[in-house]
């Protein structure tokens, strides 16, 4: 296997590669991560079964997208295909440092930057991908209340009733998105969509990045939203952020609706107590 992902390395970057060192690195829950070397270059690479390469041919291109807009480093895509029963993605290799204030600052001005770029065709993407190991609908849609009801919450809530989830106030919910998002005038942004602290760090140059991207077009604050699921990121990034593409009024309120599409992820990924906070989320809500 590693013989022809070398190969393929090779192909397409025109430099002789061979792997003279390997070792395990983290590569999230759903994907195992190798660090390969030869005596001039490291490449990040993924492995996962050979039935997942859409997967990471949907991370390729949206890495790419995010690249295009010359705003927030992301990792170069090298090369993805897959190898007998294993599929692979190998990625630039960023060595990763840690972030000071002003490291945030920038983060959030960067981060903005790339919020700016939209699209004509309105809400979604070209090709459906994951959020963690789950589909993800892109479907383009016009509307993105219809768009988020629809593809977001409506198509988590299916996969939670077919593992046993209860969720009673779920139509009331679906049917209060429009009412919910009447006056929040939304322009198509290129967004990360999974935007947590562990797909955001620093280069060891002190340079912001963010991977693992589940890339759509979308509201800019499902990404904000999302990084104040999990802890928060520091109060330098959310200034920062706003000096670039100020946040509009009410999103404080629509910040639990949107997290409650992760809280539902988790809970199609993972069961356990996730589904009744997704409920409390919801009466929030309502």
């Amino acid at each position: 296997m590693w013989t022809e992902i070398d190969a393929h390395i090779s192909q397409v970057t025109g430099e002789k590669f061979h792997n003279e060192q390997r070792r395990s690195v983290g590569g999230g829950c759903i994907n195992q991560g190798y660090a390969v070397s030869d005596s001039k270059v490291t490449y990040f690479v993924k492995l996962n079964q050979a039935s997942q390469v859409a997967m990471f041919e949907a991370e390729v291109q949206g890495l790419k997208q995010m690249l295009e807009t010359h705003s927030i480093r992301v990792p170069e895509p090298i090369c993805w295909g897959t190898v007998g029963n294993s599929s692979y993605i190998v990625l630039e290799w960023l060595d990763m440092g840690g972030g000071n204030t002003q490291f945030w600052t920038e983060m959030g001005r960067k981060l903005a930057a790339m919020h700016k770029a939209t699209s004509p065709k309105g809400f979604g993407w070209d090709m459906n991908n994951t959020i963690g190991s789950t589909p993800q609908i892109n479907t383009w849609t016009a509307d993105w209340s219809e768009f988020y009801a629809k593809h977001r919450l409506g198509y988590q809530f299916q996969l939670a009733r077919w593992r046993g989830g209860s969720f009673p106030k779920q139509n009331e919910l679906l049917q209060a998105i429009p009412d919910l998002l009447a006056e929040h005038e939304v322009q198509p942004s290129l967004v990360h969509g999974d935007l947590w602290g562990g797909n955001a760090g620093c280069t060891a140059l002190g340079e912001p990045v963010i991977f693992d991207p589940a890339t759509y077009f979308g509201d800019r604050e499902v990404d904000i939203a999302m990084t104040e699921l999990f802890g928060g990121f520091p109060a330098a990034f959310y200034k920062g952020y706003n000096e670039v593409f100020p946040l509009n009024a009410g999103y404080e309120r629509r910040k639990t609706l949107y997290n409650l599409y992760h809280i539902l992820n988790h809970f199609n990924l993972f069961g356990g107590s996730y589904s009744s906070q997704a409920n409390q989320m919801i009466d929030q809500i309502l």
